[in-house]
């Protein structure tokens, strides 16, 4: 309190040597004190309440008007300082959200990292960009010791850290099953009754998972509510959807898929992809299922990873392209002999 009156006494000192001489000796005098003033914290509704304190002193009471705009001012710059207080902690929250985001996503990235398989006769391919930091897609690959491989695509209804933790849990129960539960109905049936008790009730998973068996070309599959694949089959030279019928991961808990399966002869390939990839907008319109298609067999003359990536690259090149989710896509080719 005595700071504030000593520094009162000497500002008012100051403001009526400079009103009087109009010498600018005395305003650079009164800057240098209010960079003082931030060293000691004192706030700029302060500085006002000296400055009417000094007129006050100094014309005892005359410019009634003028202390009234000063009033204004007053209340005006402590309005701005809180607020400008409060946009200072939520920008410093932000940072240090982003800052978490980022090891969040590095962490996810670890976490849900899965190579792409080398097996005989197949090529594969499979590219993931989330719409955010986080991605609540994933796709995985298990190796079955039978010479089977096991093909896994999924999507979380719900984004955000708990999306990614809920893949993560999903890809560790997947590597943990035991060989004999690898047809593609038990695994959802065992990975619902996961998700069903550890993932909250709001959040809910689509999940497709195929098993190819390199001896017979067979190719077996069952989904939990997602998206439809392709089966492109080159002597028809067209692609035939798959329509695989089942309830999404954690609603129910017990739960039971339809396996179904296809015959895979050289040259045909299987489309598996998220719904993110037909929600992609392109002049405020939903990309059509056939473009997607269309764009696909432009770029089947490439390797499956070069394919996939190549019709990533053609949207996203377009000037009219806007992402509006996770966008994963997968191709699996047999090869031709």
């Amino acid at each position: 309190m005595k700071l504030i009156k000593a520094e009162g006494e000497l500002y008012k000192d100051l403001l009526q040597q400079y009103l009087e001489s109009k010498n600018e000796y005395f305003l650079e005098k009164a800057k240098r004190m209010s960079v003082s003033f931030v060293n000691r914290n004192i706030y700029p509704e302060e500085i006002v309440r000296l400055h009417m304190n000094s007129i006050d002193t100094l014309y005892e009471g005359e410019f009634g008007e003028y202390k009234l705009s000063l009033q204004f001012l007053l209340e005006a710059l402590i309005a701005y300082r809180e607020a400008h207080e409060e946009y200072n902690d939520l920008k410093a929250e932000s940072h240090e959200l982003k800052a978490e985001m980022e090891v969040a996503a590095n962490m996810q990235k670890t976490l849900l990292a899965t190579q792409v398989p080398d097996v005989k006769d197949l090529d594969i391919g499979a590219i993931s960009v989330p719409f955010k930091q986080l991605n609540g897609d994933y796709y995985h690959f298990v190796k079955g010791e039978d010479g089977s491989l096991g093909v896994a695509i999924a999507d979380v209804i719900g984004k955000g850290v708990s999306a990614a933790l809920s893949m993560s849990m999903i890809k560790y129960a997947l590597d943990s099953f035991h060989d004999e539960l690898m047809n593609p109905s038990a695994i959802l049936r065992h990975l619902n009754r996961v998700v069903e008790r550890n993932v909250a009730s709001n959040m809910f998973i689509t999940m497709f998972y195929g098993q190819f068996f390199p001896s017979s070309n067979i190719f077996r599959f069952s989904s939990a509510g997602h998206e439809p694949g392709y089966h492109y089959r080159a002597k028809e030279g067209k692609f035939f959807e798959i329509n695989a019928q089942g309830l999404v991961l954690g609603v129910l808990k017990h739960t039971y898929y339809t396996q179904y399966e296809i015959q895979f002869e050289p040259g045909d390939y299987i489309v598996l992809l998220t719904d993110g990839v037909t929600e992609c907008l392109r002049s405020n319109r939903f990309i059509e299922r056939e473009e997607v298609l269309e764009v696909i067999e432009q770029y089947s003359h490439l390797s499956a990873q070069e394919q996939v990536h190549q019709v990533y690259f053609h949207f996203n090149h377009l000037d009219d392209f806007e992402l509006k989710d996770d966008f994963t896509l997968m191709i699996i080719k047999k090869d031709v002999c």
